[in-house]
C-alpha cells in the first residue's frame, strides 16, 4: 500500500509555509483561528496540510478584508455547513470594500483637482499643502 506523504512541519516551517511569522501563527492560535497540534514529552509539535491549509484560508481572506472575528466565524461556519451565513458574511465584506473604494476614489479625485491647480503654477502657497493646512492657521 502507498501512503501519500504527511506533512510534519514544526511551527517555523508552518509559518514559512503560510508566509507569515512564528509569532502570527501563535497570534492566531491563542485566537482559536488555528489549533495547536499536541506533542509527545520531549518533542516538538508538528502540523500537518490541514494546518497549512488553513493558514492560508486564514491569510487569504484577510487580504479579501475579513476581520479574525469574521473569519474565526468563517471557520466555524465551515463545519457546520452554513452557506448562507458564510454567503451574508461576504456580501457585507464587499458592501464595506465598496464603501471603501468610494471613499478612495472620491480623495483621489480631491487629490487631482489640487494637482492640477498645483502644476499650473502661479505665485502664492501651494494648493496641495494649502489644503491640508489648519483652517485657524495652526492655532
Amino acid at each position: 500500500m502507498v501512503r501519500s506523504q504527511e506533512v510534519a512541519l514544526t511551527i517555523a516551517g508552518l509559518a514559512e509555509a503560510g508566509g507569515v511569522g512564528v509569532e502570527t501563527v501563535r497570534y492566531y492560535q491563542r485566537r482559536g483561528l488555528l489549533p495547536e497540534p499536541d506533542r509527545a514529552p520531549g518533542s516538538v509539535r508538528r502540523y500537518d496540510a490541514d494546518a497549512v491549509r488553513r493558514l492560508r484560508f486564514i491569510r487569504a481572506a484577510q487580504g479579501a478584508g475579513f476581520t479574525l472575528d469574521e473569519i474565526g466565524e468563517l471557520l466555524s461556519l465551515d463545519a457546520t455547513e452554513d452557506r448562507a451565513r458564510a454567503h451574508a458574511l461576504a456580501e457585507r465584506r464587499m458592501a464595506t470594500l465598496d464603501a471603501k473604494i468610494a471613499e478612495l476614489q472620491e480623495a483621489r479625485a480631491a487629490l487631482a483637482r489640487l494637482a492640477r491647480r498645483c502644476g499650473g503654477g502661479g505665485a502664492g502657497p501651494c494648493p496641495i499643502i494649502e489644503a491640508f493646512e489648519p483652517e485657524d492657521g495652526g492655532r
